[in-house]
């Protein structure tokens, strides 16, 4: 479902005189659908980068990244937003969403993207906000005004919304309390079951260990660095 090949990233310091920093050289992954990967390895090792190459937010120097049959190194942008929607879903540690929009909203829109009925998409909605122990009076409100944690929440349940046959999780159990945090471990695993291929960032130890079936110590692609 995700192989990449002979990836390579390199960052362009344009406001230290063009100095190249080469990042990643030579990575290599693929996730099969059903499993999970976690991307392990030392704070700067660049599991963040290569999550975002997955999903088209940085652009690789070389290599490929096949996604449900589309390269997002060469994919036109069009073709990117179209994976986006439809099949790869990504899950952050930041909630970005438009202000004013009420939370119920905000985790249907995946949903209402791909054509689902109004109702429904927001039935799922609830569904999720409330094992997500969201308070139901904080539907009708944009989430820009809830605590972190909260916001977390509503950005998980919008991220498991949609039915992604493929996802990238970062840090999904992060400063999370016991029950939530059990909540987001389930919703990973129902992913799995129903096929999804899930690559993660998890610093949660036992969380990773829950759910993911190997691990990729992503230091052996990070150029100068000693696994």
């Amino acid at each position: 479902m995700i192989e990449i090949k002979n990836l390579s990233k390199t960052f362009t310091l344009h406001n230290q005189g063009g100095v190249v920093i080469p990042v990643m050289d030579a990575a290599e992954l693929s996730v099969a659908r059903g499993e999970c990967v976690a991307l392990t390895g030392a704070s700067g090792a660049g599991k963040s980068t290569l999550m975002r190459m997955i999903y088209g937010n940085y652009l690789a120097a070389a290599g490929s990244i096949v996604v449900d049959g589309v390269d997002v190194v060469t994919a036109e942008p069009r073709e990117i937003l179209a994976l986006r929607r439809e099949v790869l879903g990504y899950v952050s540690q930041f909630l970005r969403v438009v202000p004013r929009v009420p939370t119920l909203d905000v985790v249907a829109e995946p949903l209402l993207a791909v054509g689902v009925e109004t109702e429904a998409a927001r039935d799922r909605a609830r569904d999720l906000l409330a094992r997500l122990n969201i308070p139901e009076r904080l539907w009708s409100l944009s989430p820009t005004s809830f605590s972190g944690g909260e916001q977390q929440r509503v950005n998980i349940a919008r991220g498991f919304a949609h039915s992604y046959p493929a996802m990238l999780l970062d840090e999904p159990t992060a400063s999370l309390d016991a029950a939530n945090r059990e909540t987001v471990l389930s919703l990973i695993e129902e992913a799995k079951a129903r096929g999804a291929a899930i690559v993660g960032i998890f610093h949660d130890e036992a969380a990773r260990e829950h759910v993911c079936d190997r691990e990729i110590d992503v230091t052996v692609f990070t150029p100068g660095v000693a696994a």
